[in-house]
């Protein structure tokens, strides 16, 4: 058995997936499927490029998801990146908050070298997490 994460984008899946395979060196299945390969009368008309299933391999985890119309920010769920050297930490910070918001920024903690909060330009929420 494998627990995987599954998050719904309001309409960019697809772009914050090749973002995350560029700046986490995740790896995308080239398989998208998308809304227009199926029979979906909620979806909007021009909609049918939008992905309805998409998996991406980051690390030995996979994240999969897909565009839902009228999809919000997470909320109370973290993506969390527990990461090997403060410079990656750092590297990673500053990919995922270009026009992201910013919860908690990266530092030093009681309990990390690097921990961050924030959630990403994509709406997901994402905490980084280095620890010696």
């Amino acid at each position: 058995m494998n627990l995987a994460v599954y998050v719904n984008y309001p309409g960019n899946c697809e772009e914050a997936f090749r973002f995350y395979e560029q700046h986490l060196g995740a790896k995308l299945d080239p398989a998208i499927r998308r809304h227009g390969d199926m029979p979906n009368p909620n979806i909007p008309a021009d909609w049918g490029q939008k992905v309805v299933h998409a998996r991406l391999e980051v690390g030995s985890t996979m994240l999969m998801g897909a565009d839902i119309p009228n999809a919000e920010p997470m909320r109370s769920a973290y993506l969390t990146l527990l990461l090997d050297a403060e410079a990656e930490a750092e590297r990673i910070y500053a990919a995922l908050i270009e026009g992201g918001e910013v919860f908690m920024k990266l530092q030093q903690t009681p309990f990390a070298n690097r921990f961050a909060m924030l959630r990403d330009r994509f709406v997901a929420s994402w905490m980084l997490l280095h620890q010696p």
